[in-house]
């Protein structure tokens, strides 16, 4: 039997705006996925230890407040200290078209906006989740 995908989604900041991170953590547990959600408020020293905790293939990060920039950076800054470069990193909230191809150089293979659909998620880490 094949292992399940492991994902933690996390709140980085002190965003207090969860609803669209609880829509795709019950969309990804639905497509079968082990989800594991952090919760609001979280560091990203808090995020990488869960996520090393949970041995997870990938973690999910959301944000509202405008500070993807620093929160999202240091959470991929810290995977790869720890030795966890082979975890999917991907981003959700309002970010802005321009820092898009800087959170990808920094480690964040996919970033996904408003009207996103959760099967586009899905899919996305389903073809880039390392096996």
């Amino acid at each position: 039997m094949e292992r399940k995908i492991r994902i933690l989604v996390a709140k980085p900041g002190l965003d207090g705006h969860d609803r669209g991170a609880k829509v795709v953590a019950r969309a990804l547990r639905d497509a079968g996925m082990e989800v594991i959600y952090t919760g609001l408020h979280q560091t990203a020293e808090m995020i990488v230890e869960a996520a090393m905790q949970e041995d997870v293939d990938a973690v999910g990060l959301s944000l509202l407040s405008g500070a993807h920039m620093t929160l999202f950076i240091d959470v991929t800054t810290l995977l790869k200290q720890k030795g966890m470069d082979d975890v999917l990193v991907i981003g959700g909230g309002i970010i802005p078209e321009d820092d898009i191809p800087k959170l990808n150089k920094a480690g964040i293979k996919g970033v996904f906006g408003p009207g996103t659909t959760c099967n586009e998620i899905v899919d996305f880490i389903v073809k880039n989740v390392k096996k």
